[in-house]
C-alpha cells in the first residue's frame, strides 16, 4: 500500500507544482529557480542544509545565540518562550516572554528545549558539537517547568476543546505545543529530518501516519505546517543563523520550511501550506474557481466548473496518458466513459498555471 501511495504521489507532484522562484535575497542560497519536486527536491535541500552548516555551536554558545535570535520584539530585554502563552495570569510556567539573562535550571528560569527530544532520536542526540543536540535551529528557549512537563513526549494533536497546550489527550499520550507553536515545531522536525536523516525520523517524534507520503514524514506535521503560518520570530531566527557573516554563533544554514512552508507540500503532499514566495500554487489556482464533481465518478461524465478555458489530460496510475479533452465555457463535461475502474490523475492547464486532481472512477 505504501508503494502505491508513493507512486500516486510521484505523479501528482510531477504535474501539480510550477516553478518556484525564491525572492532575490534568497537566490544566492537556493538559486534562481526551484524546479524539482518530491524526493528529488528533498535531496537538493538536504545538500543545501548540510553544506551551509559551517559553524557548530557548543551547548553553552546556544545560550548566547538564543538571546539574539529569540529576542522579544516588544521588549528587547526578553526572549520569547516556546509553548508560552500568558504573561499576566500569575503562573510563571505559562510565560510567553522572560528576561534574556534569566536562563538556568531553576523555577522561573528558561532553558534550551530540544524540540526533537534527545532520547527519541536513534541514536540519541549528543550535545557536543558537531552533534545534532546542539543545533540552534532546533533548540528554542522554554520555561524550565514547561520544558519538563513536555519531557520526551511525542507531539500529538489536541483533544477537542483543549486549550492552549500540554498533554494532548490522545489515547496514545503525547504533547500538544499550542496553536501558536505547532507550525514552529513541525518545521523544526522537518528541518531535523532533512539534516540528520534517519537519526531524526518524524515518525519517532510525532503521533501520525506516513501512509500518504513517499518516506517517513507523517501527516501531523504537514497539517501543522499548513495550519500555523510562519511567525516573525521564526523568520528572525532563520535569517540570523542563515548569515554566516554574523560570526561564530550563526550556523550559516537555513530551515527551508521557514523560508517557504510550501516546499513541504511540494515534497510530501498533504494540505497546501503557505507559499511565502508568492508563486502560483494549487491554492492560488483554485481561487480562480475550479471544481470537479462527482468524485468518485460512477457515470460517464464529470463536471468541471472553471472561469477559464482548460485543457484536460487524464493519466492512469502508471503515468500513461489515456485521454485529452478541452474544457470550454460551453463544454464543461469531461467524458470518462472509456475509463476502467480505478484511480486517475487529471491534469488541468490554463494560461495561469497547472493543477492536478485525483479522480476515482467507480
Amino acid at each position: 500500500m505504501k508503494q502505491f501511495y508513493t507512486l500516486l504521489f510521484a505523479f501528482i507532484t510531477s504535474f501539480a507544482f510550477a516553478q518556484l522562484t525564491p525572492p532575490t535575497d534568497l537566490q544566492s542560497y537556493y538559486g534562481s529557480q526551484v524546479n524539482t519536486t518530491g524526493l528529488a527536491l528533498k535531496s537538493e535541500l538536504i545538500d543545501l542544509t548540510i553544506d551551509n552548516h559551517v559553524n557548530f555551536l557548543t551547548y553553552s554558545q546556544v545560550w548566547v545565540a538564543s538571546r539574539i535570535t529569540d529576542v522579544d520584539p516588544d521588549n528587547s530585554d526578553n526572549v520569547i518562550l516556546l509553548y508560552g502563552y500568558n504573561d499576566t495570569d500569575g503562573n510563571v510556567t505559562t510565560d510567553r516572554s522572560r528576561g534574556k539573562f534569566d536562563n538556568g535550571g531553576d523555577v522561573g528560569d528558561w532553558n534550551r528545549e530540544h524540540v526533537y527530544p534527545r532520547s527519541l532520536a536513534n541514536p540519541s542526540l549528543v550535545t557536543n558539537p558537531p552533534g545534532p543536540g546542539t543545533d540552534a535551529l532546533m533548540l528554542r528557549p522554554s520555561d524550565v517547568q514547561r520544558n519538563g512537563a513536555r519531557g520526551n513526549q511525542r507531539f500529538a494533536d489536541k483533544s477537542s476543546g483543549q486549550y492552549p497546550n500540554g498533554e494532548s489527550g490522545d489515547a496514545n499520550g503525547g504533547w500538544y505545543p499550542g496553536d501558536e507553536w505547532k507550525g514552529d515545531c513541525a518545521r523544526i522536525i522537518m528541518y531535523m529530518y532533512l539534516h540528520y536523516g534517519t537519526q531524526c525520523l518524524p515518525s519517532n517524534v510525532g503521533i501520525g501516519s506516513n501512509a500518504s507520503t513517499p518516506d517517513d514524514m507523517i501527516d501531523l506535521f504537514l497539517e501543522w505546517n499548513a495550519e500555523d503560518p510562519v511567525s516573525d520570530i521564526e523568520i528572525t531566527r532563520n535569517d540570523w543563523h542563515g548569515d554566516a557573516s554574523n560570526g561564530s554563533l550563526a550556523q550559516g544554514n537555513r530551515n527551508p520550511f521557514i523560508d517557504n512552508p510550501y516546499l513541504a507540500t511540494v515534497i510530501w503532499g498533504g494540505p497546501n501550506a503557505q507559499d511565502r514566495w508568492e508563486n502560483l500554487s494549487v491554492t492560488d489556482f483554485e481561487q480562480v474557481t475550479l471544481k470537479m464533481y462527482p468524485n468518485p465518478a460512477n457515470g460517464n461524465e464529470v463536471t468541471i466548473i472553471s472561469n477559464q478555458e482548460l485543457a484536460a489530460e487524464v493519466y492512469d496510475i502508471l503515468g500513461k496518458r489515456v485521454k485529452v479533452q478541452n474544457i470550454t465555457a460551453n463544454q464543461k463535461k469531461l467524458n470518462v466513459s472509456g475509463l476502467a475502474k480505478g484511480i486517475y490523475i487529471v491534469r488541468l492547464s490554463s494560461e495561469n498555471g497547472i493543477i492536478t486532481k485525483k479522480l476515482i472512477k467507480q
